[in-house]
């Protein structure tokens, strides 16, 4: 599944989203929501992106915040999705932590825009989808911890704080959303190698061979 959902993104952006009128209307929203912000988009403004009238959105989205749902939904499951596959991987734990922050990072960095609106608009969303993302980054949280909890118990790493560790690590890793630019003197995997290094000593361990 997870495969499936990045090659499906990297041949069409959201391609998993159909109809073809509701995804042009999600790739519409997500530029809207990350150059003006969610609460100074309007649907007006979505639907002229997409080439649509204001009158087509209510066909396939009730409201913004559906929209908003959908976006982050998505994009929390494909994050987690990244996680996932690295922290399963056969190796040590610093080779997968390692391994979990390149990938991470790169994500970040190679969909900034989408990762923006992911990111950073969770306070806009009703309770209950509030509650469901949260959930997924919980999960995401867990892998992180679960991996330098193996670490620890490996003598691999020398952590005293996990859950804070973890914290501090998907927090570092989500950052390059905000300032990522792909005319910059850094490429995603650049930028994936430097933070997996920052990371590693960050939790005591010895660099790794990838």
């Amino acid at each position: 599944m997870c495969a499936a959902q990045e090659t499906s993104d990297e041949d069409t952006p959201w391609g998993e989203v159909t109809p073809e009128a509701a995804r042009r209307l999600l790739v519409a929203a997500v530029d809207a929501f990350a150059e003006r912000g969610y609460h100074a988009t309007t649907t007006r403004d979505i639907a002229g992106r997409a080439g649509m009238s204001p009158a087509a959105l209510y066909i396939h989205y009730k409201t913004k915040e559906e929209l908003l749902h959908r976006i982050s939904k998505i994009g929390h499951e494909r994050a987690l999705c990244v996680l996932d596959t690295e922290a399963d991987r056969d190796g040590t734990a610093a080779e997968r932590l390692a391994g979990a922050v390149r990938s991470f990072v790169r994500w970040h960095a190679e969909r900034h825009t989408t990762a923006r609106v992911v990111q950073y608009e969770l306070d806009a969303l009703g309770e209950e989808h509030r509650t469901e993302i949260v959930a997924l980054r919980r999960r995401s949280d867990a892998v992180v911890r679960r991996i330098i909890g193996e670490g620890v118990r490996d003598g691999e790493f020398d952590v005293p704080d996990v859950p804070g560790t973890a914290l501090a690590v998907l927090s570092l890793c989500i950052d390059v959303a905000r300032w990522f630019n792909a005319r910059g003197s850094r490429t995603p995997d650049e930028v994936g190698e430097l933070y997996a290094g920052l990371v590693l000593r960050m939790v005591g361990a010895r660099q790794v061979q990838k």
